[in-house]
């Protein structure tokens, strides 16, 4: 059995004025999923987290129950015609090799158990009559959101509390959702800055105070790039839209490891607007950080 990859490094952060947009890309399904050498610790932190917080790393509304079961078809061909050496399926059996687990369907929830065999979170997003509805998830790392307060809302409410999607970016990703073709696989990348590694993270958006101890002394080991790749695939079937989230978290000293990059990200941290700076709870440590990043510039 081949050996699985390094993790990827994705630093999507870039010098200049702050743009939000999707900026998205496409990948062939090959590249759909990112499985690497973080696998096997975060395999057993989803099957923790499943076990012991089901309700709040899994939800779906009744009505999701035919995408559901189509998000696992569509998961579990492309792994098994992609990576047969590390996922087969014979009948209503899936074994995952890289584990040794074997999981009969129709055990467990079809969306759950897709989660089980990728490092990806998955979202449903189905069309309703307030425009895609999130219908369903298995989200075990949550980048400080609760699933019990999105499930069933329109992407519209989904995001209402980051600034400016209303008015910046509501309007182009319903008109994507509308749009996007099957067989199509589109991805983007969102990041942010964090005093956390933790992957389950459900809470800590609009943080003010200063208390992390946090120096630009000691930020290179107390400071994280916790970045998004995002998928979006529509469903053949039920045309739902099936949202994979892979979360990684990079120590910062790993990512800034020259000076380019440094003064990059400084610049980058300095465009973002204040707005941003308060929701993804940056202020406590922004100074320090910057002072950090300034100095390895040099």
């Amino acid at each position: 059995m081949r050996p699985l990859p390094d993790e990827a490094m994705h630093l999507p952060f870039e010098p200049g004025r702050y743009r939000m947009g999707m900026d998205l890309v496409s990948v062939p399904e090959a590249g759909w999923f990112e499985l690497d050498q973080r696998y096997q610790p975060e395999m057993a932190e989803r099957r923790r987290l499943l076990a012991d917080a089901h309700d709040d790393v899994f939800a779906a509304l009744p009505e999701s129950g035919r995408a559901r079961a189509e998000a696992l078809d569509v998961v579990q061909a492309a792994l098994t015609a992609h990576h047969s050496d590390w996922f087969s399926r014979d009948g209503r059996v899936i074994r995952n090799h890289l584990t040794d687990e074997v999981f009969e369907v129709g055990v467990v929830d079809p969306l759950e158990l897709a989660g089980q065999l990728v490092q990806e979170d998955l979202c449903l997003i189905e069309t309703g009559d307030q425009g895609p509805i999130f219908t369903a998830a298995v989200l075990c790392f949550p980048s400080r959101w609760r699933l019990e307060d999105k499930i069933g809302k329109p992407l519209s409410a989904v995001h209402a509390p980051v600034p400016f999607y209303a008015d910046r970016l509501a309007a182009p990703v319903d008109r994507f959702m509308q749009h996007l073709k099957p067989g199509r696989i589109a991805s983007r990348l969102n990041w942010s800055l964090l005093d956390d590694p933790a992957l389950f993270q459900p809470g800590g958006k609009w943080r003010v105070d200063s208390g992390t101890g946090i120096t630009a002394e000691n930020a290179a080991s107390r400071v994280f790039l916790r970045v998004e790749r995002q998928t979006l695939r529509r469903l053949p079937e039920t045309e739902a839209v099936l949202f994979g989230i892979r979360v990684h978290v990079y120590p910062i000293a790993r990512v800034i490891d020259r000076p380019q990059r440094a003064a990059a990200l400084a610049e980058a941290v300095r465009a973002l607007p204040e707005e941003i700076v308060h929701y993804k709870s940056v202020r406590p440590f922004h100074a320090p950080l910057l002072a950090w990043l300034d100095e390895r510039s040099r």
